[in-house]
């Protein structure tokens, strides 16, 4: 069955950087764009980082643009959040997913929780 599993977060410094992998299985990973979101307790969660299947074209919300890396590596089937110049407002607890349209599913994994504070 599909799996996403989030791991690399934890609690670092204002100013510090996490790197995030999503370890996928279970579907092919190549043929998916790919998304990271976080969300805050008692918040929307939010669209983080979006990246096309290929690789080939990536987006940002304006909150990390500039901050923030999106990759993927399609024959290891997993996807990375590159975190730097983290702030306090970055704490959240990040997921994977992907969207299969097909069929109207989205998919999430577990989260990870990022946490900044000095």
């Amino acid at each position: 069955q599909v799996q996403l599993v989030e791991s690399g977060g934890g609690l670092v410094q204002p100013g510090g950087s996490l790197r995030l992998s999503c370890a996928a299985s279970g579907f092919t990973f190549s043929a998916y764009a790919m998304n990271w979101y976080r969300q805050v307790p008692g918040k929307e969660r939010e669209l983080v980082a979006s990246i096309t299947s290929d690789g080939g074209s990536t987006n940002y919300a304006d909150t990390v643009k500039g901050r923030f890396t999106i990759s993927r590596d399609n024959a290891k089937n997993t996807a990375y959040l590159q975190m730097n110049s983290l702030k306090p407002e970055d704490t959240a607890v990040y997921y994977c997913n992907f969207v299969r349209r097909a069929i109207a599913r989205s998919y999430w994994g577990q989260g990870t929780q990022v946490s900044v504070s000095s």
